[in-house]
């Protein structure tokens, strides 16, 4: 098995677990991660893990859209995986060709003709990847469901995958477990939370809330009713929600035209920043192509996927700096596009899972040095307004325990607290820099301690070049005979964290501060961050610690304010 170092920590620790409970219970392991994690990557190794214990010989992975297996393929392409996939299989062709590791293929595909796939699992040992395994659960992944257990039931593992919790409302899913409360249970669980916490995963993401007036009338009837989003019930959601999303009304150009501009202003600190629209169907995804394309002055590709140029129009939008993209529902939760930053929930579901799979197309990060964060917009209704909060709730959470970590880490006060990021004043000079305290063995000695100690080494007469004045202060210290004015002693770490990796942690944290204070004030991070280099008079990639610290604080005090506004 080789040794992973490309895998992030939450993969390893998947990965050694799937392998210590032998694949699961009857050979069915699931694994629950955020969007944008790497769950693709997490199951190919797996598979080249087993391929190379000769555990298995043969891998099927089952999605549920077909632009989804030209992703597996060269997802498996890579040089550290190296799984050579059959993304063009279809039925009629019987077998796959011995040059083939597998082959990937719609749960569609499967569910007619169930019978080959069984022959598939019978005659050679099968791993069985189920790609978003939940839509085996809703709408006509009912029928799916049963062609599932009868194609795949004689496999020798089983791997399930699933971007978000789910739980069964009827029919259970086949080889998924599920605890008393009817929700999945998982062998291994990353959530959004916990990839946001360990920092290169996910972005943070926001969500502008849109509200407006929306009319309808029933058929047949003359009256009008009026209602806005943001006061709509159960039952009057749907029709409001229908008239808001129509290209014909005033609402969802005006959405689009805040979400170019916003998209615009995004790609003034990350010039290929892309923005996607998610429609209901096919007849609303080209109209509102139209209305992107008034507003920006460019092409802006459909991506429908029922037609066959779905994946190339995909992965040219993903390769191009073109601003705008519009897919239908069908397809979103398969557009694995990193430069995507700026969204516009415009489908007509509601559910808390559909939702999060549509935010999981802005999140995924492109290194730990993106600043983005990701927008989207969305109608002012519920749930998806409670959704929002539960995200951005989220966010808050894991940035207020990032800063509380960092300041505990720091042994130096931070100061500074009380500046404004934009101060109404220039910097004109600075005094001549005056000890605070020094740290030695453990204890934090003032200027006046170690002038003290110095008088008495030079009453004592001729010392050791070993000893010190933070020695002598140490030794006064613990004679309880110090010059007065101490101050309270500080513990020291006994192996103190590198500073590389403390200005490393404190960047990383100033990073995504400097990220939300964009997103709270429309102000572009090139601009805050030049506003921050000029206050301090460095660069944050070469400030020191101090330095660091205040820039933290002025930030952090910012956002503070942006907040209350």
């Amino acid at each position: 098995m080789t040794n992973g170092s490309w895998l992030r920590d939450w993969q390893r620790e998947a990965r050694e677990r799937y392998h210590s409970r032998n694949g699961g219970e009857n050979g069915s392991f699931l694994v629950v991660a955020t969007p944008g994690a790497g769950k693709t990557t997490f199951a190919l190794t797996i598979a080249q893990d087993l391929i190379q214990r000769d555990v298995i010989s043969n891998i099927v992975v089952v999605v549920p859209t077909k632009h989804l297996r030209r992703q597996w393929a060269e997802a498996g392409m890579r040089a550290n995986i190296g799984i050579k996939l059959d993304h063009v299989f279809v039925n009629k062709n019987g077998a796959v060709g011995s040059d083939f590791d597998g082959v990937v293929v719609t749960y569609q595909a499967v569910a007619s003709a169930p019978l080959l796939w069984q022959r598939f699992c019978t005659n050679k040992r099968t791993l069985v990847v189920f790609d978003e395994i939940h839509h085996a659960g809703d709408g006509e992944g009912l029928v799916w469901g049963d062609a599932l257990k009868d194609s795949f039931e004689a496999a020798t593992r089983r791997l399930l995958l699933s971007g978000t919790p789910f739980r069964t409302d009827g029919k259970p899913i086949p080889f998924v477990t599920y605890d008393e409360q009817r929700r999945a249970a998982p062998g291994f669980a990353y959530d959004y939370g916990m990839a946001l916490t360990d920092g290169g995963v996910v972005r943070p993401a926001v969500f502008p809330a849109w509200d407006g007036e929306s009319q309808w009338r029933r058929s047949g009837q003359m009256a009008v009713t009026k209602v806005a989003l943001s006061d709509t019930d159960k039952g009057t959601v749907p029709p409001a929600l229908k008239a808001a999303l129509d290209p014909e009304g005033d609402w969802i150009p005006s959405v689009l035209q805040e979400a170019h501009e916003a998209l615009m202003q995004m790609r003034i600190d990350t010039a290929d920043a892309g923005g996607l629209v998610v429609a209901s169907d096919q007849f609303a995804a080209t109209a509102y192509a139209r209305i992107l394309e008034r507003i920006s002055g460019v092409p802006v590709p459909v991506a429908i996927s029922d037609e066959p140029s779905a994946s190339d129009i995909i992965k040219s939008f993903a390769k191009s700096s073109t601003p705008w993209i519009v897919a239908v529902q069908m397809i979103a939760e398969g557009v694995d596009i990193p430069r995507l930053g700026v969204g516009v929930y415009a489908s007509r579901v509601r559910t808390k899972m559909f939702f999060t799979q549509v935010v999981g197309r802005f999140v995924r990060m492109r290194g730990e040095e993106d600043l983005t964060t990701a927008r989207v917009f969305i109608p002012s209704i519920q749930p998806l307004l409670t959704f929002a909060h539960d995200i951005e709730k989220t966010v808050e959470a894991v940035l207020a325990e990032e800063e509380k970590q960092v300041r505990e880490a720091q042994v130096s006060d931070t100061g500074g607290s009380g500046d404004s990021l934009f101060p109404a004043y220039e910097t004109v000079s600075s005094s001549v820099a005056t000890h605070h305290a020094t740290i030695a063995s453990g204890s934090a000695f003032t200027t006046e301690q170690l002038q003290f100690a110095g008088q008495t080494m030079e009453l004592s007469g001729p010392a050791p070049a070993s000893v010190t004045r933070e020695y002598v202060a140490g030794l006064l210290s613990a004679a309880g005979a110090l010059h007065a004015n101490s101050v309270p002693q500080q513990a020291v770490a006994s192996e103190a964290e590198p500073l590389g990796d403390q200005k490393k942690r404190l960047r990383k944290l100033i990073h995504r501060k400097v990220a939300r204070l964009a997103m709270l004030t429309n102000e572009p991070h090139m601009k805050i961050n030049g506003d921050l280099n000029f206050q301090l008079g460095d660069a944050v990639t070469v400030a020191t610690l101090p330095s660091l610290e205040k820039r933290l604080a002025i930030v952090s005090n910012a956002v503070k304010e942006a907040t209350k506004k």
